[in-house]
């Protein structure tokens, strides 16, 4: 498909900055064969008894790290563990980070080990493999992602605004942010409902942010990201799918880790590895029934990932109804509630 069709003119103002307080105080755009309105605190009454929400438990680490090489500064942003201490990074600016080059950030010391395209470099960070993460917590910031960070800088408070309160596996440069809307409280209106949640885990790398930078979707190259789905979680989702319950992704992150899991037959297996799943219409779901997911950006990967869910008529109309009714956009902003395409 040509990638212009999920091209769509968001205005600036509808970009969050930050998150609303309370968290489950957000809007949620309920996406059907229609559109209707109501607020994340209204999730319980989507959903049924046996239901199963599926959180992406990664924690976010401060991977962007800004430094020299010589005299010349560089700015890194990890996406993706190779090792302990072996990174991909996207490079900033690029030419400055050459085959064999140390960069320095403020002590945090990296050989450059590999040069990859389109700015990418993989990184050896000269610490001992158990420290790797103090040493980014000292030297490192969050990874806002660009449409934030070029309008104001990254302060204390998105430490927690970041995060999820799932958040258990460090390794993502990016936030699962469907799930930032949740809250104690809500996991236990929905825990009252019957409606039950289970855990995966899948490191968000920068990649998710690149732009789809080719004119047919069949030719676009989709990034890599680690992930994990244990022998419990996968048993505890077959279980509930057998008893007619539905699988309830939060997140883009979690349905396509779901779906790189799942055979033709609909059975969710566990799962430790990489993934490149690219989903767009025409792709054929196996595990998810529901997505609870943010607003995207027009001619990403992610916006062609609900229209193949609910279809791109649909989603194009449903975008410009939020756009129309204020809805806040992006990682800190308000979230929808999709439902499957029916085929005609």
């Amino acid at each position: 498909m040509q990638v212009d069709l999920f091209d769509f003119h968001l205005p600036k103002e509808n970009i969050a900055l930050r998150p609303v307080v309370p968290r489950d105080s957000a809007r949620m755009l309920i996406v059907r064969d229609d559109i209707s309105h109501a607020g994340v605190a209204d999730l319980p009454g989507f959903l049924e008894p046996g239901d199963v929400l599926v959180f992406n438990d990664t924690k976010v680490i401060p991977g962007r790290l800004t430094g020299k090489r010589g005299a010349a500064k560089v700015q890194i942003t990890l996406h993706k563990k190779e090792e302990t201490t072996l990174w991909r990074v996207f490079a900033k600016p690029a030419k400055k980070c050459r085959l064999g080059d140390t960069l320095d950030f403020d002590g945090l010391k990296a050989s450059v080990v590999e040069v990859g395209e389109e700015g990418e470099r993989t990184l050896r960070f000269r610490v001992e493999r158990g420290a790797i993460w103090d040493e980014l917590k000292a030297h490192g910031t969050m990874p806002l992602p660009p449409y934030i960070a070029s309008q104001r800088p990254v302060d204390e408070r998105d430490g927690d605004d970041y995060q999820t309160m799932f958040a258990a596996e460090e390794g993502a440069v990016a936030a699962p942010t469907a799930g930032l809307h949740f809250t104690p409280a809500m996991i236990k209106a929905l825990g009252a409902k019957g409606i039950k949640h289970v855990g995966v885990t899948l490191h968000v790398g920068a990649g998710t942010f690149l732009p789809v930078k080719v004119d047919d979707t069949n030719d676009h190259k989709m990034h890599s990201e680690i992930g994990e789905i244990s022998i419990e979680a996968a048993k505890a989702l077959n279980q509930a799918k057998e008893n007619g319950g539905r699988i309830v992704a939060v997140g883009t992150t979690s349905l396509r880790l779901l779906e790189s899991a799942t055979d033709v037959n609909g059975v969710i297996h566990p799962f430790k590895g990489a993934t490149d799943i690219f989903i767009s219409p025409g792709y054929k779901f196996r595990a998810v029934d529901v997505l609870m997911t943010n607003f995207h950006l027009p001619k990403s990967t992610l916006f062609m990932l609900v229209s193949a869910f609910s279809g791109l008529e649909n989603m194009q109309h449903a975008y410009k109804t939020a756009i129309k009714d204020g809805y806040r956009f992006y990682s800190y902003g308000d979230s929808s509630l999709l439902f499957p395409r029916k085929d005609p």
